[in-house]
């Protein structure tokens, strides 16, 4: 049953995220990323992990750009198809070290990037999602590559944020004990600061 809630939420959200004009998402996107830059967590943090946007996404392509301006050291994701999770890249330099890959989503090189031996090398990670709610719940894509990078509990853990357009929050979503919920989620109207 929660499966199936899930792909009805899922459904819903991105079709009301595909009905946002491009104008709209840019200008949502530019607020969003103003507000992650204001944030404490992402100020002290000198290495981040951020993703590449696809479809109507946030878009986190503006925030990774400005990881890097503001020289911090930047870290993406790419999904490795032997093992059905995500390896993470330290990246420098969009042009020649990301190319297309997995649905279009723009991933490190392998031979161009140095891989990160663990999550605990990051201090903030900026994290997708379809749909939240204010308590830190989040509803991925469904392949749960992201619950998976983050049970590996070993050492500390980098503070969690999600960026979404304010549409994105839904008053309630199915659970998992698997799932693992975000500390903060920004949007283009708000700052909340997830109450667990």
């Amino acid at each position: 049953m929660p499966q199936t809630l899930k792909q009805s939420i899922r459904k819903s959200i991105l079709s009301q995220r595909e009905q946002l004009l491009p104008e709209a998402r840019a200008t949502h996107s530019a607020d969003i990323v103003e507000r992650l830059l204001q944030l404490p967590e992402y100020r002290d943090a000198a290495t981040v992990l951020g993703y590449m946007n696809f479809g109507s996404e946030f878009a986190s392509d503006l925030f990774a750009a400005r990881v890097l301006a503001d020289v911090k050291r930047l870290a993406l994701p790419k999904v490795n198809r032997h093992t059905n999770q995500l390896d993470l890249y330290w990246v420098e330099d969009f042009e020649n070290q990301l190319a297309p890959g997995l649905w279009g989503i723009r991933e490190p090189v392998v031979e161009r990037c140095e891989r990160l031996e663990t999550l605990n090398e990051v201090e903030f990670a900026l994290l997708p999602g379809v749909a939240f709610t204010c308590e830190g719940a989040r509803l991925g894509y469904g392949g749960g590559f992201y619950d998976k990078l983050l049970a590996d509990d070993r050492g500390r853990r980098p503070v969690l944020v999600a960026a979404a357009f304010a549409l994105q929050i839904v008053e309630q979503l199915p659970q998992e004990s698997t799932d693992i919920k975000v500390e903060v989620i920004v949007t283009e109207r708000e700052t909340i600061a997830c109450t667990a």
